[in-house]
């Protein structure tokens, strides 16, 4: 024991010369010590506290308690979804027209969309010409989109409308939509007012992913630009990705149609920056490329300056 004990004070005062002012050790082991110095001094050692401040050499040994074996669990059945599977449906044949229009009744006409959609708000389908070339895909419907039914209405769809006229286009002239159909609930205020926004979940989004597949259908754009790291997730795959700089400027694909991935038009309006603007243009401008749309050098010059 005595050779044990000349062991240990040798690593304590290793421990220490290395810059270590504390270390844990066990209630048994201190137990143990006690035991040796109350043997030591010829009386019986006392009960062992829970957790014990010790010195040796003026390094703070404290004893911790080690965790109690965790209790076995038993097996419990998988939690009941919030939302159920999609719903199947078919659309008719006819022109783009028609189709939509078939479409957007079903969606309307959804029930688990209204059921989430609170009093005198709306459920949101996309808008823009069905012949469009590119159509940009955000994640859900804010608080100024659930009130007209439209996506992207708000001051970020105010500064996505700039962008569509920076490359030569009409808001009319593409297509906007969203992955989700209705604005993902949080708990309302007085008068029943929900502030502020939320991202989908992931059961969210694949409830509604059906839907904007059949947009894409119907469109059959030449250009996908999913806006924002939930929506490129929503469109890629959930976990593909772990920031949005891994794939944001990077060509993709969805559904077998070339696909873009940039920030959300709130970014720069967070820090409306130049430098902000210009990494979201350089992506526009390769969207621009893809979709035969013709590029001038003063396009090509856009927030260049510092």
């Amino acid at each position: 024991m005595h050779a044990a004990l000349t062991i240990l004070t040798d690593e304590l005062r290793r421990l220490k010369a290395q810059g270590v002012k504390n270390v844990s050790i066990s209630p048994d082991s201190v137990a143990t010590l006690r035991r040796v110095v109350q043997a030591r001094k010829g009386t019986q050692p006392a009960a062992a506290p829970a957790a014990e401040p010790a010195s040796a050499g003026r390094l703070a040994v404290t004893a911790v308690r080690e965790p109690a074996p965790a209790a076995k669990a038993e097996s419990a059945p998988a939690p009941e979804p919030k939302l159920p599977p999609p719903p199947p449906f078919t659309l008719p044949e006819g022109t783009k027209e028609e189709r939509m229009a078939a479409l957007r009744t079903i969606v309307l006409n959804d029930p688990e969309c209204a059921k989430h959609v609170r009093p005198g708000k709306k459920i949101v389908v996309g808008v823009g010409t069905l012949d469009a070339k590119i159509m940009f895909v955000g994640e859900a419907p804010g608080a100024e989109e659930e009130v007209q039914g439209e996506p992207f209405v708000g001051p970020a769809g105010q500064l996505l409308t700039k962008m569509i006229q920076g490359m030569g286009l009409k808001r009319e002239g593409v297509y906007i939509g969203n992955i989700m159909n209705w604005r993902p609930e949080l708990p309302v205020g007085a008068g029943g007012v929900q502030y502020g926004n939320r991202a989908p979940t992931v059961e969210e989004m694949s409830y509604c992913l059906p839907y904007l597949r059949a947009q894409l259908a119907i469109v059959n754009p030449d250009v996908i630009v999913a806006l924002g790291a939930t929506a490129a997730q929503g469109l890629l795959g959930f976990g593909t990705f772990k920031t949005l700089g891994e794939v944001r400027g990077r060509w993709k694909d969805f559904e077998g149609k070339p696909l873009m991935v940039t920030y959300h038009p709130s970014y720069i309006l967070r820090e409306p920056t130049n430098k902000k603007k210009r990494m979201i243009w350089e992506d526009l401008l390769m969207v621009m490329e893809r979709a035969g749309l013709p590029v001038s050098e003063k396009q090509r010059g856009y927030f260049l300056d510092k």
